[in-house]
């Protein structure tokens, strides 16, 4: 989703060929929020030729430069939690929004002199071959609900703008601080509720409440990408009933977005939702991927591991200070 941001798209001709593509912006209310003077490029696509990729890259620092901008970094694309360039994990297709990059764009952006500025990790558990929640966790989450008298529910499809803005406020309030991250406004809600609506599956996300307060929540998103790719982008193709139809039979799902109260946090909420996931989801015998976990994120990262989660995927953001 792209908010309160200047941007333009450059395109790369060899001849009347495209061999090159990036679009660059400047994301106001980011750097309102963070007090920086950060530019971010997205939506990179180029010919594996080093002259070809200087040209672009050179033409975005150029532009936010321009534009008053001290550093660059990406990628970044226009679509929300469609970050950075895989750096490891290339035999894992792309889930729902995310994207894929041929591993050679992580070399033309070394040669530009763009440096790591964080990575994003990848997890992935799949029930059909085997996977359960470690037993001890069982015991574990039925005495957190019990502690905090947390129940879970599902996203009430008939008030899911009220429960979009529940999950807007829990989001500012659980990721405040962290690396990337700026305020969603309360309006956007709306959006939000829109975009889930047409392809969520109600039971997979899921808000936690105690005393009728939402304390925490998580969606998972069913991958669309299977369908899609069946389309070939012919959005009108007789196909088209597949997409309709199918959702409810996918087995394949990406955690998209968890957020915890800072008042819960610790507290093994973040466990007891993804008990409460598996839930819908055993019986499936799902493919689940949690994009994307920063790898300075202690607490989500040490909770995957226990989960006993695997680690398949790296995403890099890269990052370029201006002279």
């Amino acid at each position: 989703m792209l908010r309160h941001c200047d941007y333009q798209l450059f395109l790369l001709y060899d001849r009347d060929k495209v061999i090159g593509r990036i679009a660059v912006y400047v994301n106001l209310a980011y750097n309102d929020h963070w007090q920086e003077k950060t530019g971010f490029f997205g939506h990179y696509e180029c010919i594996q030729n080093t002259n070809a990729s200087e040209k672009l890259l050179h033409t975005a620092e150029s532009w936010l430069h321009d534009n008053d901008m001290e550093r660059m970094q990406g990628q970044f694309n226009f679509v929300s939690q469609d970050i950075g360039f895989i750096s490891e994990g290339f035999h894992i297709p792309p889930i729902v929004l995310s994207s894929y990059n041929p591993e050679y764009y992580n070399r033309q952006m070394a040669d530009f002199g763009m440096k790591k500025a964080k990575d994003l990790l990848v997890y992935n558990c799949d029930i059909s071959k085997g996977y359960t929640i470690p037993g001890r966790f069982l015991q574990f989450t039925d005495k957190i609900s019990t502690r905090y008298n947390v129940t879970v529910r599902q996203i009430d499809v008939k008030n899911i703008v009220r429960d979009a803005r529940i999950i807007v406020k829990l989001t500012n309030e659980s990721l405040a601080g962290n690396w990337g991250f700026y305020p969603i406004k309360d309006e956007e809600a709306e959006q939000i509720a829109a975009d889930l609506k047409m392809i969520v599956h109600p039971e997979t996300v899921l808000i936690a409440e105690t005393a009728g307060e939402p304390i925490a929540y998580l969606i998972a998103l069913p991958d669309v990408n299977q369908i899609l790719k069946e389309l070939n982008g012919r959005l009108l193709s007789p196909k088209i009933f597949k997409l309709i139809f199918g959702i409810k039979k996918l087995r394949r799902y990406r955690i998209w977005a968890l957020g915890v109260a800072k008042k819960y946090q610790r507290k093994g909420i973040s466990v007891l939702l993804f008990r409460k996931l598996n839930d819908p989801l055993a019986p499936r015998d799902a493919y689940v991927e949690a994009n994307w976990v920063l790898e300075d994120n202690t607490l989500m990262n040490n909770a995957m591991k226990q989960l006993e989660f695997n680690l398949v995927k790296k995403y890099r953001i890269y990052e370029k200070e201006f002279k």
